[in-house]
C-alpha cells in the first residue's frame, strides 16, 4: 500500500489557495509552484529575475528538506519566467548555484505569471 503523505515548511511561503507545498509518497515528492514570496510576511522578494530566482529556491530547499530531501534529490524541475527571452540567462546562472551535476531534467517556459517572474516547481526522489 503506498501512503500519501503532505509535506509542509514554515520557511517557504504558506499556499495561498487549496494546494499543499508538497505532496509525497514513500519514494516520490511533488512540490507546489513556487514563487518569490517571503516565507513570513507573504511578500515578493526581489525586483529583478536573479533576486526572484534566489528567494524561490530558497522556498524549495526549505520544503524539498521537510520532506527529508535536497537538490541533489531532484530528479525533474519545471519553470515559469514572466520573460523567458530577457531573464533565461541570468536565471540559469542562479540555478546552477542550486543544482548539482547531473541536472535535473527541466522544462523552461515563459507564462503569464500574477506579478512575479519565476515560479519553480519540482519533483525529487526521497532518499531511502
Amino acid at each position: 500500500m503506498t501512503h500519501r503523505y503532505a509535506f509542509t515548511s514554515k520557511d517557504a511561503p504558506t499556499p495561498g489557495g487549496a494546494y499543499s507545498q508538497a505532496i509525497g509518497t514513500d519514494e516520490i515528492v511533488w512540490t507546489a509552484g513556487l514563487g518569490p514570496q517571503h516565507p513570513v510576511t507573504g511578500e515578493i522578494v526581489g525586483s529583478d529575475i536573479t533576486e526572484q530566482t534566489h528567494q524561490v529556491l530558497r522556498n524549495l530547499r526549505a520544503v524539498l528538506a521537510a520532506a527529508g530531501c535536497q537538490f541533489k534529490d531532484v530528479v525533474k524541475s519545471t519553470v515559469h519566467l514572466s520573460d523567458l527571452h530577457r531573464d533565461f540567462r541570468e536565471f540559469d546562472a542562479v540555478y546552477r548555484e542550486y543544482f548539482p551535476a547531473p541536472y535535473p531534467a527541466r522544462t523552461t517556459v515563459g507564462s503569464d505569471l500574477y506579478g512575479i517572474l519565476v515560479e519553480i516547481d519540482v519533483v525529487a526522489v526521497r532518499p531511502a
